[in-house]
């Protein structure tokens, strides 16, 4: 297995530009089943979880080309299967969301309990519940879930919790239902705006993405459309953040800063000097690192896919530092990884006590999940010596060519390839 080697590196300066958002471009993909024209994508980050995706469309008999760096070609005119292989579902949850699209496409389909990252449970019990409100019938058989239905009708559908997927099936299953359907409690992440966009670019009609409350009144059919997928704001984060850890000065191209004001703030917060400009944002790092606190809470909260990142920051703060993790109840595995490189962490339930250190050590660990490992990297910058970074597969389902970007930057970083 490859192995990500990272150095003690300077203040890390100069220029970087973010890809498309990979949490945005999944969705957009398993919706791309839904159209009946050449669909053209821009922006795709080229990751191990774009291609599981694409695997999963043509292997329902969608029609997917590479057309060039970034841009994919999908033809959905002809898809004839229903089932998802187990194969393909045990590499990525994500791959659950073509559940929606095929039900209300096929009226039927078939797959099995979604695998990806170990951060918790992450049920589908909210995405079962809205497919039965639209008129579904739901069969679980040894890991196996079967939906059907003659036709879904729209419906109100409360969701417990502000889920990103739930919400995202849920409006795919439903923009070709008869009638109306409104999700209330809806996730309010930018990547639901970013699906609706293109939803209704192919002929959909979803509106209020962005608030609470969706409402998506059904159609007959969807065509086809050119979309480019928005900013990764995670991976913006993480270069905003290895600019702080280094006390350097960086430069986070192709960003929307409305989609990161909890990171600024608490960047601001730890001492940085943070300037917004257009769609790029500059960090500036500070001699300097304050402690502060974080509670990760669905969008416009502070995001937990940042929680990672930013505790490799806390462990070099001056004074003591908390995290409060509310979403995911197992993600605090990138803690023991950090504690072998010095850190001062401490776990009580779902918080994180920080205490500052001097410094780090380079030691051998891995990358437990995708942001867990951005963590570890982050790190591996401050630390003295080497940190060897194993399971960096994890890394590659969520980072495009992170090596080259950190080596623009002046970072001390290589792959070793096994």
């Amino acid at each position: 297995m490859d192995k990500i080697m990272v150095e003690k590196s300077p203040p890390l300066k100069g220029n970087v530009r973010v890809s498309g958002a990979k949490n945005s471009a999944l969705p957009i993909l398993a919706a791309s089943l839904l159209g009946t024209e050449d669909i053209i994508l821009e922006e795709v980050p080229r990751l191990k979880d774009v291609d599981v995706i694409c695997e999963v469309l043509t292997c329902l008999g969608a029609k997917v080309e590479f057309l060039d760096e970034g841009i994919i070609k999908i033809n959905s005119k002809n898809i004839d299967n229903y089932e998802t292989p187990y194969e393909l579902m045990s590499k990525m949850r994500a791959s659950f969301l073509v559940m929606g699209p095929l039900l209300t496409r096929l009226g039927k389909t078939k797959t099995s309990l979604p695998g990806g990252c170990a951060i918790g449970t992450r049920p589908i019990d909210l995405h079962l519940k809205g497919f039965k409100a639209l008129g579904a019938e739901i069969d679980v058989d040894h890991g196996n879930i079967g939906a059907y239905a003659k036709r879904l009708v729209g419906d109100r559908i409360y969701l417990d919790f502000p889920s990103v997927g739930a919400t995202e099936n849920i409006m795919m299953a439903a923009v070709m239902a008869e009638g109306e359907t409104i999700i209330d409690n809806a996730a309010m992440e930018p990547e639901i705006v970013d699906l609706s966009n293109f939803l209704n670019k192919l002929g959909a009609d979803v509106k209020g993405a962005g608030t609470s409350t969706i409402k998506i009144k059904g159609v007959k059919k969807l065509g086809g459309a050119t979309h480019s997928v928005i900013p990764d704001r995670i991976e913006a984060g993480t270069f905003m953040v290895a600019g702080a850890i280094t006390k350097g000065d960086v430069v986070v191209e192709n960003v929307i800063s409305n989609h990161i004001k909890p990171v600024i703030a608490k960047l601001r917060e730890v001492g940085c000097k943070v300037y917004e400009n257009g769609d790029s944002i500059r960090v500036v790092g500070t001699d300097k690192l304050k402690a502060t606190d974080i509670k990760t809470l669905p969008y416009p909260g502070f995001p937990t896919d940042m929680q990672a990142q930013f505790m490799a920051l806390m462990t070099i703060c001056e004074g003591t530092s908390v995290v409060i993790e509310t979403v995911f109840e197992n993600r605090f595995m990138h803690v023991d990884e950090l504690k072998r490189m010095g850190a001062d962490i401490k776990i009580d339930g779902r918080s994180a006590i920080i205490q500052g250190v001097d410094s780090l050590m380079g030691a051998p660990v891995k990358a437990t999940d995708l942001r867990a490992g951005a963590a570890l990297v982050l790190a591996g910058l401050v630390a003295d010596g080497i940190t060897e970074i194993g399971d960096v597969y994890h890394i590659d389902r969520g980072y495009e060519k992170i090596e080259e970007k950190f080596k623009r930057l002046g970072a001390n970083i290589y792959r070793v390839e096994k």
